[in-house]
C-alpha cells in the first residue's frame, strides 16, 4: 500500500509540473487571421494583451461540446469582466467562423487559425480536443495549460 501511494504521488507531481509555461517559437510565429481579414502572428495577439489576464478559447462553430459550453463561458465572462477573452477558431472556413461568432454572440477578440489543427500552434500545445482553454497571467505565463470546460477546478482556482 505504501509503495502504491508513493507511485501515485510521483505521478501526480510529474503531471502537475509537466504543464507548459510558455508557447514555442513555432507557435508564436504561426499565422492567425483577425476579424477584419488581416493576417498576424499569434505572438502579435499575445502582445496586444500584454499585462492582462487572458483566457484563450480554442473552438469551432461545428463543435457540439464548444456550443454546449458557451453558457458556462458567458457566466465566467460575467463574473470575471477583468479577464480578456481570446477566441481562436478551428472552423473549416472563414465564413463559418464569422457566422459562428454572430450566432453564438461571443464577446471577446476573435482569430481564425489559418494553419488549422496540424499547424504549429495547435501541434505545439498538443491540441487533441476542443473546446480547450488556456489561461495566461498578466506576465504572459501559462497558468492553466489544459482545461476542456470553464468549470475546471484548476482554471477556477487560478482565476480567483
Amino acid at each position: 500500500m505504501k509503495n502504491t501511494l508513493t507511485i501515485l504521488a510521483i505521478l501526480f507531481i510529474t503531471v502537475a509540473f509537466s504543464q507548459k509555461k510558455s508557447f514555442s517559437e513555432e507557435a508564436l510565429n504561426d499565422a492567425v487571421i483577425n476579424i477584419r481579414g488581416a493576417e498576424i502572428t499569434f505572438n502579435s495577439v499575445l502582445e496586444m494583451h500584454k499585462g492582462k489576464t487572458v483566457l484563450i478559447d480554442f473552438w469551432a462553430s461545428w463543435c457540439k461540446d464548444c456550443v454546449k459550453g458557451f453558457p458556462d463561458l458567458k457566466e465566467l465572462q460575467n463574473e470575471n469582466p477583468e479577464i480578456y477573452y481570446v477566441f481562436l477558431s478551428l472552423d473549416k472556413d472563414i465564413q463559418s467562423w464569422k457566422e459562428g461568432i454572430k450566432k453564438y454572440d461571443l464577446k471577446g477578440d476573435h482569430y481564425y487559425i489559418k494553419s488549422g489543427w496540424k499547424g504549429p500552434l495547435c501541434s505545439s500545445i498538443d491540441l487533441d480536443w476542443i473546446p480547450r482553454y488556456i489561461l495566461l497571467d498578466a506576465s504572459g505565463t501559462i497558468k492553466v495549460y489544459r482545461a476542456i470546460t470553464t468549470k475546471d477546478n484548476q482554471l477556477l482556482n487560478q482565476i480567483q
